[in-house]
């Protein structure tokens, strides 16, 4: 299990496989805040932190059943 307290602004978020999900803007209680320039619709949007499968430098990779929201990517 992760520290939550090392996510951190600007961090890469990836799916399980690598592939670029978003960036950290904040984390929100127990919700991580992605910035609004990677969404194709120009909001912020959120993934819980019981998605995150581990933390590797500075990308965080979900895991592989996560609910990336739609737009995100």
């Amino acid at each position: 299990m992760f520290e939550k307290l090392r996510i951190k602004e600007h961090m890469e978020v990836t799916d399980s496989t690598g592939q670029h999900v978003g960036t950290v803007d904040e984390v929100e209680g127990e919700r991580i805040k992605l910035t609004r320039t990677d969404s194709s619709d120009n909001m912020h949007h959120f993934l819980k932190l019981e998605d995150v499968d581990r933390i590797d430098d500075n990308r965080i990779y979900l895991k592989q059943d996560a609910m990336i929201p739609e737009g995100v990517g």
